[in-house]
């Protein structure tokens, strides 16, 4: 396992990301305290130090579960969680971005963790009404109490994400370092806004979703697509024919190169710029899989496969600004000869 720094901080994260929403049996199909504690040993043997978790997962087992986990050696690890989601329905104060519920929520998670402090706090997901200034300075006080060292934001629109962070430059208050949002060979439309602000801001990125509700693991390879449809649980990706044919040509591609789909597709997610995949598991087994992706190299020709195949169409305006005349207006013919300074 190799390391890089969260975004514009000096935090050294673990090239993969352990997600626990699999720590506990409470939704019915996670793991066992026994087998979630073997996952968590099979991470940190294999170098892994960044873990992600949130107060609703497994209705808090997976906090409780990951804080007993990491106890003896809670200063070797990163350890993050999230706020947001309402932990009592009915309740309007109980979820969503703003200070009461953030503060809340946070004293709640550091007592199933077992902790002082996390190391990383996202506000889970926008809940389209807390003011801007107000989870930003909220984070802050956090930040400056010591109840938190750096803060995140998943799930949540760039522009509201790039609002943010000009404010706390502005004000001096503390930025947003990470963001979290769903991205895999299925679902690429971060690249329309998301990714490109996190390069613009200097935003560490971390990705869910990289298998694609399970699609890309090759289990619906061999099965006929009507059949395929009927057996579909997935949350969050559809089976459509796009979805199964790109799981398809996943398959073939790790075939010729001697790895699992689903290793091919994490080495994929490897692959792109500033991108920490979160991983997942229920058992050992699945563990040894998801790590075997750090021993898979994809040649160039592979990459261009799979990025061909799954490209989508950005829409306006960066279609419009592709195009060779708005180009040639816009830099006098020059634009292939005009080098962006890096860094």
């Amino acid at each position: 396992m190799n390391y890089r720094l969260l975004g514009r901080s000096g935090l050294r994260v673990s090239e993969l990301c352990l997600g626990t929403m699999t720590f506990g049996e409470e939704w019915g199909w996670g793991s066992t305290e026994a087998e979630s504690r073997k996952v968590f040993d099979a991470f940190v043997e294999a170098g892994g130090n960044f873990f992600d978790t949130a107060n609703g997962y497994t209705n808090g087992s997976s906090e409780r579960l990951l804080g007993s986990f990491l106890a003896s050696e809670r200063d070797r690890y990163v350890v993050a969680t999230k706020f947001s989601f309402s932990t009592r329905p009915g309740d309007a104060n109980a979820g969503g971005n703003h200070r009461k519920h953030m503060v809340e929520a946070l004293e709640a998670s550091l007592k199933r963790l077992g902790l002082e402090y996390v190391d990383l706090y996202w506000m889970h997901a926008w809940d389209q009404f807390t003011p801007v200034d107000e989870v930003m300075r909220a984070l802050d006080d956090l930040v400056r109490a010591g109840k938190i060292l750096y803060a995140g934001v998943s799930d949540t629109p760039a522009w509201v994400v790039s609002q943010a962070n000009t404010l706390a430059e502005l004000r001096g208050w503390t930025r947003f370092v990470g963001l979290q949002l769903e991205y895999s060979l299925l679902e690429r439309t971060a690249e329309r806004e998301l990714l490109p602000m996190a390069q613009a801001l200097g935003l560490g990125v971390t990705a869910w979703g990289v298998l694609g509700s399970g699609i890309l693991t090759g289990k619906y390879r061999n099965a006929a697509r009507e059949d395929a449809r009927r057996l579909d649980k997935t949350e969050f990706t559809p089976l459509t024919e796009r979805n199964l044919g790109i799981a398809d040509l996943a398959g073939d591609v790790a075939a010729e190169l001697a790895c699992k789909p689903s290793q091919l597709a994490m080495a994929w997610m490897r692959s792109r710029p500033n991108m920490i995949p979160i991983i997942g598991a229920r058992t050992p087994k699945q563990m040894e899989d998801n790590l075997g992706c750090l021993g898979v190299e994809l040649p160039p020709i592979a990459l261009d496969r799979l990025d061909k195949a799954t490209a989508i169409d950005l829409g306006f305006p960066h279609e419009f600004l592709r195009r060779p005349f708005v180009q040639n207006y816009l830099h006098g013919g020059l634009y292939g000869r005009i080098r962006r300074h890096e860094g």
